[in-house]
């Protein structure tokens, strides 16, 4: 096992000195009653234990063991809150919960649990790790609802209580489920721990006691490096001018400073375009509302625009006025025959908000899992509650909404004009779609990272109210950004070669919302970061943390991290995995499209087109299935399965016209939308569950052999021109990283992470044995013996 890892909590345990690092409850002896909730058995399985503690170990005495607690790490300002010593975070397998025991701290960044397992993964050269949020971390902003229970009843957990749970189950905002049982727990810890988290996670909070304010104070010395290296900002009018000038908009369409200071309207940027035609003055009219706003310009010299409503009034003076001021405003933009202007009215046309949130608090449900039993138990229902969800098909009426958009501009060579209330949800995520089907720049990485900058972050998206960081309402928390990021998954997924970044990538960065190191997420607007941040002085921070120097520094800007520097998070070897090794850096057509790999386990990714062939195994499957496919989903997802015939003539004869064709990576870019095409993003959604990873299959294991290839085929290049290439280095790099894993899975890398010692499991709910029981035994050997490598 290499040196000694450090026992769970040390010297601060009252407990027996002699507690087995990994401990099956039945079979470890001292857990046997002390864990509840799960399974739900009453008869105990096959006793057994677990061990890595070295038989010299045992007798170590009480100072040794001090000596070797693990230590809490802190970022600079963190602060740490209240602790518990002596509790068991437990891995969920049926009826049998394994635990591991340590302590579960909370501070004003994060809950972290501080157990003795570590040293497993520190021998693994292949772990994917992120060096601010460790592996039993989690973040404040990510806490997204705590539960309790009591008596083997599983409540929700908010305000004062009177009574304290002997189990803490937390669900993340990443879909992380974390469970600890506080039966071992002194009382006075647990009442401490508790409703620290408690306070902490769900008390609304206000924008100056965020911890970003914290760290950015304290982190003053750090040295951070130029944002403007990793993506345009859009913060000075000199980036708007490039932009302008990259997309040829710069004939048409100019970049103001009218808002400059924020003296017109604080949910604009200080710089924005417009239409070369439109009087400046016109734009504090309404506070910056009903003006056309510049997003992009295409090849054939059309744009894409957005403009928020004007308010509603209910007196006719006002309105006439307002009707006025909009024909002047609509007749800078529509001028025929010479330009001609489509208007996308998204408020009324489109989604609503509402549905949004609804959709994906259903879909989140079917990946929270507490145990393996519920996962078998939901899985027979997995098409049915899938398709009622409506996520899936929510995001194929975005991607359809961007192509009809696309149609005008490219076929049509119309301008259009996006509306919506504030033009700060839907406009974003729209514009931002049409973007990367159209402009091949936005699917490199440093594109990417400049289009959320330009209409997300600059363009006024309220992640601070959407992503609910102050706790203050959960009806304004809708997931628009995760939207966009899923859409734009279907696109990688399909195309893998035309985009420069993983799915990784995407998943880090929807990780990242949580992370209040950063800014980027944390504003609802350009005007709420700048006002707030200079008022900061160190002294103000005492507050805050005390102890620190410096209370009477003179005022200066925080130092404040931008997301898109990933060396915080990750280290040179791990940011390989965020780049595409496959990216096709110039034009070449494909022979055929590649068809997406179907996992093996019962969960397909997407909803069927036709009846699939029946299996002699048990699931989704077999006969019974195959009937309630056909006779209760089938008039239900039709909606899905007969996408195609419900567009237009015009935009069916363009689609149809498009996908007749082999895809041109660095052009025009359409997804496939109907029904199966639209599939789960396995990784984000599916890493937490050991259930649905393969161990050496997937997409990954292709992507392996491929690295494989091209890293034998650039020794061969590089004997041959006697020089070597920094990016085949980091392909090598990214090969490395793939062919020398031990446990590589479908859902890699995040799957590294995740119960390297547990067994799999069979379905208990009505389920058929899969197999001869050798043939299981050998299985289940067979993934022990990867997992304890």
């Amino acid at each position: 096992m290499g040196g000694a890892p450090a026992a769970s909590a040390g010297g601060r345990c009252e407990r027996p000195p002699l507690i087995p690092r990994v401990a099956a409850s039945q079979g470890g002896g001292m857990l046997g009653k002390g864990v509840v909730g799960g399974g739900g058995g009453t008869k105990a399985p096959k006793p057994s234990f677990v061990s890595y503690v070295r038989p010299e170990e045992i007798h170590t005495n009480e100072k040794e063991l001090t000596e070797k607690e693990v230590t809490l790490h802190l970022l600079p300002g963190e602060q740490l809150l209240c602790e518990a010593s002596t509790v068991l975070k437990c891995v969920q397998e049926d009826s049998c919960q394994r635990g591991i025991y340590g302590r579960l701290v909370c501070t004003d960044f994060k809950i972290a649990f501080l157990g003795d397992d570590e040293s497993a993964l520190d021998n693994d050269e292949t772990q994917f790790k992120n060096k601010v949020i460790g592996e039993n971390d989690i973040t404040l902003h990510c806490v997204d609802q705590i539960y309790g229970v009591f008596d083997e009843k599983k409540k929700t957990l908010f305000g004062q209580l009177k009574k304290y749970p002997e189990k803490l189950i937390i669900h993340c905002k990443d879909l992380r489920v974390f469970h600890f049982c506080l039966r071992y727990t002194k009382e006075e810890e647990v009442k401490r721990i508790v409703s620290g988290i408690i306070h902490h996670t769900q008390a609304p909070k206000l924008l100056k006691r965020l911890f970003l304010f914290s760290y950015a104070t304290a982190a003053q010395n750090h040295t951070a490096t130029d944002p403007k290296n990793h993506a345009v900002m859009f913060d000075t009018l000199q980036d708007w001018c490039w932009e302008l000038e990259r997309t040829k908009g710069n004939m048409k369409y100019k970049a103001v400073s009218v808002n400059e200071g924020y003296k017109v309207c604080e949910r604009l940027p200080a710089y924005f375009v417009v239409p070369t035609p439109l009087p400046e003055e016109d734009v504090p009219r309404f506070h910056g509302h009903g003006i056309p706003i510049w997003c992009w310009s295409c090849h054939s010299g059309c744009a894409l625009l957005k403009m928020s409503a004007l308010p509603k009034e209910q007196d006719d003076g006002v309105l006439q006025i307002q009707k006025n001021f909009l024909d002047g405003v609509y007749k800078t933009i529509h001028r025929p025959p010479y330009e001609i202007v489509k208007t996308e009215d998204l408020s009324s046309n489109f989604l609503s908000l509402q549905e949004i949130q609804t959709a994906y608090s259903k879909f989140k449900q079917l990946f929270l899992i507490d145990n393996s039993t519920e996962f078998w138990d939901t899985d027979i229902k997995w098409f049915s509650l899938l398709e009622s969800s409506s996520w899936l098909d929510i995001i194929r009426r975005c991607l359809k909404k961007a192509i009809e958009i696309i149609e005008c501009l490219e076929a049509q060579n119309m301008n259009v004009l996006l509306l919506e209330e504030n033009a700060s949800d839907l406009c974003c995520l729209v514009s931002s779609l049409v973007q990367v089907m159209m402009d091949p720049h936005c699917r490199t990485r440093f594109g990417f990272q400049s289009l959320v900058q330009k209409e997300w972050i600059v363009g006024g998206h309220c992640f601070l109210d959407r992503c609910n960081h102050l706790r203050q309402s959960d009806k304004e928390e809708v997931p628009v950004f995760l939207l966009f990021l899923d859409c734009v998954w279907q696109l990688v997924h399909q195309h893998p070669p035309a985009f420069e970044f993983t799915e990784t990538y995407l998943t880090v960065l929807s990780d990242s919302l949580y992370i209040p190191i950063f800014s980027t997420f944390f504003f609802n607007s350009p005007h709420q970061k700048d006002t707030n941040m200079p008022r900061w002085k160190r002294r103000d921070l005492c507050l805050f943390w005390q102890g620190r120097e410096g209370q009477g520094a003179q005022s200066k800007p925080l130092n404040l991290l931008t997301v898109w520097d990933w060396s915080v998070q990750f280290e040179p070897k791990a940011q390989t995995l965020l780049k595409n090794p496959l990216y096709v850096e110039k034009p070449k057509l494909d022979k055929g499209q590649r068809k997406g790999t179907h996992f093996k386990h019962q969960r397909q990714l997407s909803l069927p087109l036709t009846q699939s062939k029946s299996s002699p195994k048990r699931g989704f499957f077999r006969e019974e299935t195959d009937h309630l496919i056909k006779n209760l989903l089938g008039k239900r997802i039709s909606k899905l399965i007969n996408s195609s015939e419900e567009l237009q003539d015009n935009f069916r004869e363009f689609y149809d016209s498009w996908r007749s064709k082999p895809p041109n990576y660095h052009g025009l870019l359409l997804p496939h939308i109907e029904g199966p095409e639209i599939k789960v993003w396995a990784q984000r959604y599916l890493r937490w569950i050991p259930e649905a990873q393969i161990l050496g299959g997937g997409r990954v294991a292709t992507l392996s052999k491929l690295l494989e290839t091209m890293e034998e085929v650039q020794r061969l290049q590089e004997k041959i021109e006697e020089r070597h290439h920094s990016q085949e280095a980091l392909q090598a790099e990214a090969a490395s990283l793939l062919r020398t894993s031990a446990r590589l899975s479908s859902l890699f890398p995040f799957a590294l992470l995740q119960r390297h010692s547990s067994k799999p499991v069979l379905p208990t709910s009505g389920w058929k044995a899969l197999g001869d029981e050798e043939d299981l035994a050998k299985r289940e050997d067979e993934f022990v013996d990867l997992g304890d490598v």
